[in-house]
């Protein structure tokens, strides 16, 4: 394990309850476990889940609670059996942190239904400090064209937004309930391919 950062101290914004005003602290960086990566954050998106979570709407947070979870930043270390990738590498790091590996859903390819699923920013500490670590399986490598900024909403926004119009198939003419964040992004990749958009809101 190469142990660049580990061990020092680190800035980092924390939720000590819910509906409490983050709190800047200064902490230890934290050491990654064999199959986790150490990252330098570059950048952390906001998510409406992130204010969700701070606003108590979601249960039982981990508290104290680093919130954030649209991460892009570079490995600083690496947990002695990762093999995904090298320090230096650029990653980013989504909403789902952990599963079992080990259920049907685990093993069908829908890892996000896992019963024992844990979530970053929610029950994992996320993006909100200067550096953050991460399940290697659930890291992604962020290709060169993309600056940090412009990637960062893609871990959460555009994921969802990807694979509902991948489940969409073919389809030509698109209805988007809603118009936050996932479904601009993706609206605007629909009429890249030549599709009709519709978006259905409510009003009050």
């Amino acid at each position: 394990m190469v142990t660049t950062a580990i061990g020092a101290s680190m800035r980092g914004m924390v939720l000590d309850a819910s509906r409490a005003p983050l709190r800047l602290a200064s902490l230890a960086v934290p050491t990654p476990a064999p199959h986790e990566v150490l990252i330098r954050v570059h950048a952390c998106a906001v998510c409406r889940t992130d204010l969700h979570v701070v606003d108590g709407d979601l249960a039982k947070p981990k508290l104290p609670l680093i919130p954030g979870h649209e991460i892009v930043g570079r490995v600083a270390a690496l947990g002695r059996n990762v093999d995904r990738f090298a320090v230096g590498d650029r990653v980013g790091v989504p909403w789902l942190g952990w599963t079992c590996g080990e259920c049907s859903f685990c093993r069908s390819g829908r890892e996000n239904l896992c019963a024992q699923a844990r979530f970053t920013g929610y029950q994992i500490d996320g993006g909100y400090s200067e550096f953050t670590i991460a399940d290697q399986r659930f890291c992604f490598a962020i290709p060169a064209g993309y600056s940090d900024i412009d990637a960062a909403p893609l871990l959460c926004a555009g994921l969802i937004g990807y694979r509902s119009l991948k489940l969409a198939g073919d389809a030509r003419r698109l209805g988007l309930y809603g118009f936050g964040a996932a479904a601009h992004i993706i609206a605007q990749v629909a009429r890249w391919q030549g599709r009709d958009v519709y978006a259905f809101t409510c009003r009050f």
